[in-house]
């Protein structure tokens, strides 16, 4: 299975506390679990299989030594794979709307596949990642794993998507509400069921009229 190359050596690990336990271990799993699902997802760009299959293979062949928290990191990983796998299509078409005078299959596949995993984590894990810290690290893995362009690409790109998102956001709140049904008048539906099966007049009623002005008054 082929894998993005990896220009800097990964072996930097996060510093640890004075307690003797990484006080960045929570982002340096995720971080690993974003790395490896881009490398499964390269290689799964040479070959079509199944993305749990692809997953298997990848810790079993080519991931090295087991990471920190391997258990969290290899289902995080996963989640990431299946997510993009499964909403590409929606993923690719907002890449491709935020990417002027580039097309998806231009895109060298490491930067491609970047996107689509920040994408996923912008759009379908807003409640979970915040679209700063999805664009970052993006940002930081495009530094590791792409060429001197990258990260510059990448971030350009997911900006777009981003604001196009909280353009959308607002959109949707500025959108005037329905106005609310009247609620009916009493003795209204006693009157209604008395004549719902009689064709309604041309006019209504005098009475009907009076009625509604004195309610008016």
């Amino acid at each position: 299975m082929a894998t993005p190359a990896n220009k800097k050596s990964s072996s930097g690990s996060a510093k640890s506390s004075p307690q003797g336990k990484s006080a960045e271990r929570p982002t340096y799993s995720r971080r690993r679990s974003r790395e490896s699902a881009l490398q499964v997802l390269f290689g799964m760009d040479w070959e079509i299989r199944d993305s749990d299959e692809a997953v298997d293979d990848y810790w079993a062949k080519f991931a090295g030594e087991k990471p920190e928290s391997y258990d969290e990191v290899r289902t995080h990983c996963a989640e990431l794979v299946r997510g993009v796998l499964g909403n590409r299509a929606m993923l690719d078409k907002r890449i491709s709307a935020a990417s002027h005078h580039w097309k998806l299959d231009r895109m060298s596949a490491v930067d491609r596949n970047i996107l689509r995993l920040a994408t996923f984590e912008l759009v379908m894990q807003a409640d979970q990642v915040p679209r700063k810290v999805a664009i970052n690290e993006a940002i930081e893995i495009a530094k590791k794993f792409g060429n001197e362009d990258s990260s510059a690409f990448v971030n350009g790109i997911l900006d777009r998507i981003s604001a196009d998102m909280s353009r959308g956001t607002e959109a949707r709140d500025k959108t005037p509400r329905a106005a609310a049904k009247p609620k009916a008048r009493p003795g209204q539906d006693a009157a209604n069921k008395a004549t719902s099966g009689q064709a309604r007049p041309a006019v209504p009623p005098v009475a009907t009229i009076a009625s509604a002005d004195d309610e008016a008054a």
